[in-house]
């Protein structure tokens, strides 16, 4: 990118995805500055060369690029348009790189409000989790304007290895939510073909080894099923984020009158498990769900 604004990037939200992104600006050699509602989350970063800022609108201030990656629609608006909001301090040529999942209701009210400050929103959630986030190996789900891909398509390099440009703002969003949708459904099914090998008195791996190498095969599901074997359940993809998309594709599945009986029947079982306290760990732990009817060891969890 060009010097001055154009290279600075604000990045808003310094969690689990925000926190690796900010780090691969800052090896990218983008002026980076962070914020977070949690000042002390986002202070470790200005030991790799990111400027830690009070507010949004003090992270806006002058930048090019305000990259948003936060937990959920609300948050994101508080951050935008709440006291200190950073759409007060970005200037017209500005541009809003929204990153996070939220689905189709949010991104359009937020590609209208942007218009309204006479601002363009890229709309561009990611496929992966923090690991490809560490790597820059994500998969970007972009969508916006033509005139703005050719300035933000630096950052989106600098963060993922594919950029896929899907047309008007808001079809990355939609993209997201189908794509996770195949996501939940791999996992659900993980879980409950282990716990039928497990409840035929079959060594689980035995799944897994028959399958590898084959077309039943993805390279997604086998790692998640491995993990389940060794009851590996460090977040990568944290269960509670997991439901907060699935409630976001059901209610944009409703909203286009489709029907998605897997999905809708996996939401509560997987709501039990959260609130039985694994709400931060890895998804795969819905093992548990299916294990109760199994008679597995983890039936206790999912009560």
């Amino acid at each position: 990118m060009t010097s001055g604004t154009e290279a600075t990037v604000a990045v808003l939200g310094t969690g689990t995805m925000g926190t690796p992104i900010a780090r691969r600006l800052i090896e990218a050699e983008f002026s980076v500055r962070v914020w977070n509602r949690t000042h002390a989350r986002a202070q470790p970063l200005a030991a790799d060369g990111a400027s830690v800022r009070n507010s949004p609108s003090e992270a806006a201030d002058g930048a090019g690029v305000v990259l948003t990656m936060l937990s959920d629609g609300k948050a994101i608006e508080q951050a935008m348009l709440g006291p200190g909001g950073a759409l007060e301090a970005m200037h017209p040529d500005a541009i809003w790189l929204q990153m996070s999942t939220i689905g189709p209701r949010w991104t359009d009210r937020f590609v209208t409000i942007a218009h309204g400050h006479n601002v363009e929103l890229v709309d561009a959630p990611v496929s992966g989790s923090d690991g490809p986030a560490r790597a820059g190996e994500l998969i970007v789900l972009a969508s916006g304007s033509d005139r703005t891909r050719e300035r933000v398509q630096p950052i989106l390099d600098a963060l993922g290895k594919r950029t896929l440009w899907l047309g008007a703002a808001g079809a990355g969003s939609r993209l997201k939510l189908v794509i996770n949708n195949w996501l939940v459904c791999l996992v659900e099914a993980a879980a409950e073909t282990l716990a039928l090998a497990d409840g035929l008195e079959l060594d689980q791996q035995l799944f897994v080894d028959a399958i590898a190498g084959g077309p039943l095969a993805t390279p997604y599901a086998l790692a998640k099923s491995q993990a389940m074997i060794e009851e590996d359940y460090a977040p990568g993809f944290p269960l509670r984020h997991a439901l907060k998309d699935v409630g976001l594709t059901l209610s944009a599945a409703s909203d286009a009158d489709v029907d998605l009986p897997l999905t809708a029947a996996l939401e509560p079982r997987w709501r039990r498990v959260a609130d039985g306290g694994h709400a931060d760990d890895d998804v795969g732990v819905v093992r548990a769900a299916a294990s109760s009817r199994a008679g597995g060891d983890h039936g206790t969890a999912a009560a």
